[in-house]
């Protein structure tokens, strides 16, 4: 089954391709179609992941899959939550978002840095889909006070996941894949599929 994946990011890409592996699904980028991004303009995850689904499937006319994730760090009161990806101001430049949250916990001490990866996944049989199948994951852990391993993408570098003594920028790709927040939404996903 052909299926859009509305998003541009290729950190997100790699990752959805690899979990997806094996599922019978082939899962095409929106901008391989000619599909720009969608403006994100919900105040939820939901929201937003429902936004560039139909984004994706309005203008391709294909079923469409697509992700809304940040992380929520509790010192911050959640930030940088919906703006990760911006959050330093320019979308997508891990490294300056990375130097403006390390600023921004400046001084917190490590038990006071309690954060999570949240990921939605929103999947559609077409646009105007009034029932589309809906999961959420969730990664707990914590920021490092600095960057960590090469892997990955986004915080990965920054983030310490709840019992292990690596960043998830350290961890394998299948060890990341098997625990991070968007591996336990698809996994969800997945074993709704029989619904689609």
């Amino acid at each position: 089954m052909r299926i859009v994946l509305g998003s541009s990011n290729a950190g997100k890409v790699a990752e959805l391709n690899q979990l997806l592996e094996g599922s019978g699904i082939d899962l095409v980028t929106q901008s391989s179609l000619g599909v720009s991004d969608a403006d994100e303009t919900g105040l939820t995850f939901v929201e937003n992941a429902l936004i560039k689904a139909r984004h994706a499937a309005r203008v391709t006319g294909f079923p469409a899959l697509a992700d809304d994730s940040g992380i929520c760090v509790d010192a911050l009161g959640g930030a940088p939550g919906l703006y990760a990806a911006r959050y330093a101001g320019t979308h997508g430049d891990n490294a300056a978002n990375n130097a403006k949250l390390l600023r921004e916990l400046n001084g917190v001490q490590p038990e006071f840095r309690r954060a999570y990866f949240i990921a939605v996944l929103v999947l559609l049989r077409h646009a105007d889909d009034p029932a589309p199948l809906i999961a959420e994951g969730r990664w707990h852990g914590r920021i490092l006070e600095a960057p960590r391993g090469e892997q990955g993408f986004g915080y990965d570098p920054l983030f310490l996941p709840d019992g292990h003594d690596i960043s998830a920028a350290e961890l394998d790709p299948a060890s990341k894949n098997r625990l991070s927040h968007r591996g336990q939404a698809l996994e969800i996903l997945r074993a709704r599929f029989a619904e689609f």
